[in-house]
């Protein structure tokens, strides 16, 4: 369970009543299906940030959905695993931006310890059904936690790729943060908007702008 500041936060939403019912309904999904990523890693993207350290918020859509991917941080899959496809891109926009080579594995755990909330829209998924636990209070969740982040004055870079996470940019109204949006990473949409877009210089010159310090990017 997460044990840095958002654990009081997280505990006021584990009370109500819409995430009482999510609960129950995972507590049944994890005991008769393949569910990612393992209950344990479920809140491993706060657990890796924690909000006073939240300096940037990537939101992705829900978890990978094979074997031993999954690891509670959007975008990111466990050492060993192939990079997918939308991770590629982004590794390839980062080599062009920033000139950091493309790492040999997928793990993106060094950002989040710098301060890059990899936040999911939905938390859990069932092995090989993407989407299946779309509806279920994940998104009601989630976007309570992107209202918080808004409230919070210190400065943050919102970065929504896509058009499911573009749909976020309403949440995010506080005129101390940024939001960079652009076309999803993936082969099917990479060219349009998210391949060329700078988006790693971008967040540092916020940053910079706003007196913080810049993340490295680099994958350890």
């Amino acid at each position: 369970m997460v044990n840095n500041d958002w654990k009081d936060i997280l505990k006021l939403e584990f009370g109500k009543e819409y995430y009482k019912k999510l609960d129950k309904f995972i507590q049944s999904e994890y005991k008769s299906k393949a569910i990612f990523p393992i209950k344990e890693e479920i809140f491993y993207a706060f657990e890796m940030c924690s909000f006073r350290n939240t300096k940037v918020v990537i939101i992705g859509q829900d978890p990978y959905h094979n074997f031993n991917q999954a690891h509670g941080l959007a975008f990111s899959v466990l050492r060993g695993n192939k990079i997918p496809p939308s991770l590629k891109n982004i590794y390839k926009e980062l080599e062009s931006d920033l000139e950091i080579k493309t790492p040999n594995h997928g793990e993106l755990t060094s950002w989040a310890e710098e301060g890059v909330l990899l936040l999911n829209t939905i938390l859990t998924v069932e092995h090989n059904k993407p989407l299946s636990h779309k509806g279920k209070g994940w998104e009601t969740f989630t976007d309570t936690i992107i209202k918080i982040l808004n409230q919070d004055d210190r400065p943050k870079v919102f970065v929504l790729w896509g058009n499911n996470a573009i749909a976020k940019k309403v949440l995010i109204t506080n005129k101390h943060h940024k939001i960079l949006t652009s076309s999803h990473p993936s082969p099917f949409s990479a060219r349009y908007s998210f391949l060329g877009s700078r988006v790693f210089s971008n967040i540092n010159a916020f940053l910079r702008k706003t007196n913080q310090t810049e993340i490295s990017f680099k994958i350890k």
